[in-house]
């Protein structure tokens, strides 16, 4: 018995002098999604958010779209400025009512700090939600695969740092019976298992499906 363990001791130690034990442990570490690029707010002009607001923890993520055609040629960075300032005077939220804004080419922009709940114009609440808006009307037009590729990078990045699953990700229509928001040419990407299914992707160190 003694003979056994002092060759099993042995074996350990020359498997660790060849880095076996390191490559082991390497194979085993979880895959980090990498942040994607996000365009800070002082990149494009956001005046700091005053303090208000309610505070959150964020249990969902949610997709919306903006709902408005959207000229491609429109520079995001003149946009956001001006929903910013209609967000806090007419519909006096304390910001704009997202988390993050995606442009069709796949930018993103961070807008609302996460910490602070979003706002809604319908009944749902959106306390608890992390919300991811893409420029557009996706009832009249189709998503990029830039803006499809840069929700699915943002949210699998969002649900591991913050240790959610893909079971976290649903629209805007999933939680109110007021909206068609995402619009129905988006939302056939969630319908359809596509954006559950690159997130997952993501989040296992795979390369996106196709769409």
């Amino acid at each position: 018995m003694q003979s056994a363990e002092r060759r099993h001791l042995l074996l350990a130690g020359a498997l660790s002098l060849l880095g076996v034990g390191a490559l082991t442990a390497c194979a085993s570490k979880p895959y980090v999604v990498p942040a994607p690029a996000i365009i800070p707010g002082e990149a494009w002009g956001s005046v700091p958010m005053p303090n208000t607001g309610s505070a959150q923890t964020i249990t969902h993520i949610t997709l919306h779209h903006q709902g408005e055609t959207w000229n491609p040629a429109r520079d995001p960075a003149e946009y956001l400025p001006k929903l910013q300032s209609w967000s806090r005077t007419t519909r006096r939220w304390a910001d704009i009512p997202y988390h993050y804004v995606i442009s069709p080419d796949g930018r993103i922009y961070a807008a609302r700090p996460e910490s602070i709940a979003g706002e809604t114009n319908t009944e749902y609440d959106p306390r608890g939600h992390l919300l991811i808006m893409v420029l557009g009307n996706f009832e009249e037009v189709e998503p990029t695969p830039q803006a499809l590729a840069a929700v699915a990078e943002l949210m699998a990045w969002s649900a591991q740092r913050l240790k959610l699953g893909v079971d976290s990700i649903a629209t805007h229509k999933d939680h109110s019976k007021q909206t068609v928001c995402p619009g129905k040419h988006l939302y056939r990407h969630v319908q359809s298992g596509w954006l559950k299914n690159a997130v997952a992707a993501r989040m296992a160190g795979q390369p996106l499906p196709p769409t």
